[in-house]
């Protein structure tokens, strides 16, 4: 096993770089800045149809009022998206030019999404029809965000603008620079647009979505569930944050798949879609990736390592709520062949189950759209439309992943109990036998800063960053030191990073290092990355953070 792990990790480097790829990142980004806009409007559908459930129903006119809210966002999240891709997409493309020569993010958004509605929507007497601007024109989006940031790079690149004399007020200047950019754009999309509805007879959107149903119904199977949550944990083991690589390439398809389950359930249908985003969230990484959800308990509760139940103590809590990184850096269970084998099972054979549920016994899929952040159980419950099954899958998926789990915890158990004892006998030997003291002055810790520093800490999706965020806050009022921490997400970090004097990466975004130290050299920003115990280490130690800031901070 240690060997195969060897092997996987001499191919971390490949993987890192198919993670950092800027249009994989440019959709996860765009999604991750429109999830406001899907947390909103899931919460009109809980108030609309969850009293359905208990025999309640609201007349048409109240409904139809209470689900406005859900059509003005969710109905038009496709060209939200278009938008918010466009825009990361630039982002990453600005990195490589001079900062005299940018382009213009707010310009290559309008741009996107004017294309977009080219591509997606039909003219009805009166207007524009709807169909494709909600979650059926995702991957029309994406397209159209592709094309638009590619020929603005290709005009800004080559000066391929109108250049206006330097009296001329900035704003004004950028509107003429870019009018090519834009028209070049809107007119190579609405070429295709026609291109693709004279040959085939329907709008683009339709089209890509005919093209790609066979692979929405693959990735629905057994085998399908298997390689994308295989593939999620997998990369996470090796250190490589899975989802960032993974959620990209399935993101049309899980929301796709979701508003059909709502639809087929408000019509007293079974909602029989299992791809939905809340299967990654609830079910296939329950407790997070690699369905970690009971691991922190088996550590407090049934190890007999010190090191083991301190680990537990200090991860059950953010790993209830899906912040599992506390475990995996501090089990640890990434990189550790012990837990090589549940750490893929699991979430595989849990996604397994739920399928089984709703193929066999007639359980509805996921409905509602909840945040990554709410308890496994209670998503799973909740999401599903508080189906009884599902209260009974809750408790089986706990059972399974405990059995799935316990012979290897119990292995690794055993070697850190072995391991504990070893040390201590060492550590025993050493006090006797050691009678030199060391003469060498203790680095001064003590020293408060001279100035205010604000501290920016990203990761993946906002949670992790949280921890390490707030154990700053916590040492600097403690310690009364002038230092402010903020959590953000890499992806939503650039328009924030001005406002900060220090980045500091969460293990999961630090292979992203490269990426984001372009960005904090233009705005003359420190940048450090962390790795994972010391970062476990470092959210549960308030005064070990302060230091490890000021140490960064007074690095020449």
């Amino acid at each position: 096993m240690n060997k195969l792990i060897e092997q996987i990790e001499k191919m971390k480097p490949f993987f890192e770089k198919i993670s950092r790829n800027k249009y994989l990142r440019a959709v996860k980004d765009g999604f991750i800045t429109a999830m406001p806009v899907v947390l909103f409007s899931s919460i009109f559908m809980l108030i609309a149809y969850v009293p359905n459930i208990f025999g309640f129903y609201w007349s048409e006119s109240i409904e139809s009022m209470i689900i406005k809210p859900y059509d003005y966002t969710m109905g038009i999240l496709a060209l939200l998206v278009s938008g918010t891709t466009a825009k990361s997409l630039t982002d990453s493309f600005n990195r490589d030019l001079p900062k005299n020569n940018q382009i213009s993010s707010i310009s290559t958004m309008l741009a996107a999404m004017a294309g977009f509605l080219l591509l997606s929507a039909d003219s009805i007497e009166g207007g524009l029809s709807t169909a494709f601007l909600g979650t059926e024109g995702l991957l029309s989006a994406f397209i159209s965000a592709f094309i638009t940031v590619n020929l603005y790079n290709l005009c800004i690149k080559n000066n391929v603008t109108i250049k206006m004399p330097k009296e001329v007020p900035p704003n004004i200047s950028q509107t003429f620079k870019d009018m090519i950019p834009f028209s070049v754009t809107v007119l190579t999309i609405f070429v295709l647009d026609m291109l693709v509805r004279s040959s085939l007879g329907s709008n683009f959107a339709q089209t890509v979505i005919e093209l790609f149903q066979p692979l929405f119904s693959a990735a629905d199977g057994y085998f399908g569930l298997a390689v994308i949550y295989g593939a999620m944990a997998f990369f996470w083991f090796i250190g490589i944050h899975g989802p960032s690589i993974v959620e990209p390439a399935i993101s049309a398809i899980v929301y796709v798949n979701l508003e059909a389950n709502l639809r087929l359930f408000t019509e007293g249908e079974q909602a029989i879609n299992v791809l939905t985003p809340n299967l990654q969230y609830f079910v296939a990484t329950l407790g997070g990736t690699g369905a970690t959800f009971v691991v922190p308990y088996m550590f407090m509760i049934l190890g007999k390592s010190k090191q083991n139940k301190a680990v537990g103590k200090a991860s059950f809590i953010p790993t209830s709520f899906g912040v599992n990184e506390p475990i995996l850096f501090g089990g640890p269970l990434i990189l550790n062949p012990v837990f090589f084998i549940p750490f893929i099972l699991a979430p595989i054979l849990n996604a397994w189950l739920f399928k089984f549920f709703v193929d066999v016994f007639g359980m509805n899929s996921f409905v509602y759209f909840l945040p990554w952040t709410t308890p496994g159980p209670i998503g799973l419950i909740m999401g599903t439309g508080f189906d009884v099954l599902a209260i009974v899958l809750a408790v089986i998926l706990l059972i399974l992943d405990v059995v799935i789990y316990y012979p290897f915890f119990k292995v690794y158990d055993k070697q850190q109990v072995e391991k504990e004892m070893e040390e201590s006998e060492e550590l025993s030997s050493n006090e006797i036998n050691n009678t030199v003291e060391s003469n060498e002055p203790l680095p001064d810790s003590s020293a408060k800063l001279s100035e205010n520093i604000n501290v920016l800490v990203l990761c993946a999706g906002g949670g992790t960053s949280g921890l390490l965020a707030n154990a700053l806050e916590k040492g600097a009022n403690e310690y009364n030191e002038p230092i402010s921490a903020g959590a953000g997400s890499y992806g939503n970090h650039y328009d924030r990073m001005k406002d900060y004097d220090l980045v500091v990466l969460a293990p999961q975004v630090a292979s992203n290092y490269e990426d984001i130290k372009k960005d904090t050299d233009k705005l003359g920003l420190k940048l450090v990355k962390t790795e994972g115990k010391e970062y476990v280490s470092l959210t549960n130690d308030p005064e070990g953070a302060l230091q490890f800031v000021k140490d960064v901070v007074n690095e020449k």
